[in-house]
Order: C-alpha cells, then sequence, then structure tokens
C-alpha cells in the first residue's frame, strides 16, 4: 500500500525532508507499527520519532489522540503526519 508521510517543525530538520511517499507491504498498518518500521530505516529518523519523544499524529488532516494513537489503523493512500509538541507563550 501507498503512504504519504510528511514531517513538519523539528521533525522535518531532524529527517530532512518535509514528504515522503512510501509502500508498505500490507493492506493494512497501524500507527505504532509505521513509526517502528520508519524508526528502523536510519538513525536521524529514529531520534526524532523515537518512541520515548512526544510526537503528534494527524491521519488525513485528522489529529489522532490519546489511547488511539498506536492502534489507529491507516490504509492505502492515507497521508501521515508527524508533529514535535507545540509550545506557545
Amino acid at each position: 500500500m501507498k503512504l504519504t508521510i510528511k514531517y513538519f517543525a523539528s521533525i522535518r530538520e531532524q529527517i530532512g525532508v518535509a514528504q515522503e511517499v512510501i509502500e508498505i507491504d500490507a493492506p493494512q498498518i497501524n500507527l505504532a507499527e509505521l513509526r517502528a518500521q520508519l524508526i528502523a530505516r536510519n538513525p536521524q529518523t529514529a531520534d526524532a520519532l523515537a518512541t520515548a519523544r512526544p510526537v503528534r499524529v494527524a491521519v488525513n488532516h485528522e489529529m489522532v489522540a490519546g489511547a488511539f494513537v498506536d492502534t489507529f489503523a491507516v490504509r492505502q493512500d492515507s497521508e501521515i503526519a508527524f508533529f514535535p509538541p507545540v509550545t506557545g507563550g
């Protein structure tokens, strides 16, 4: 399945890319599995998306929050966006 992955702010800066299209050999994948696959690719992505870091996720322009983040399933042609936590002042 084809997925569009977008990275924002400090995550984009660490990875060095704003957007990519990836192929996953499965009809669906949950966000925890997707994040683990991305983390396994290289040290920059591993650091930017480390599970110990608070990273916000949106699927098809809808924020996924709380207990659903790890188990939320994405399907063909989904757009997944990763954001660092936002602070204001």
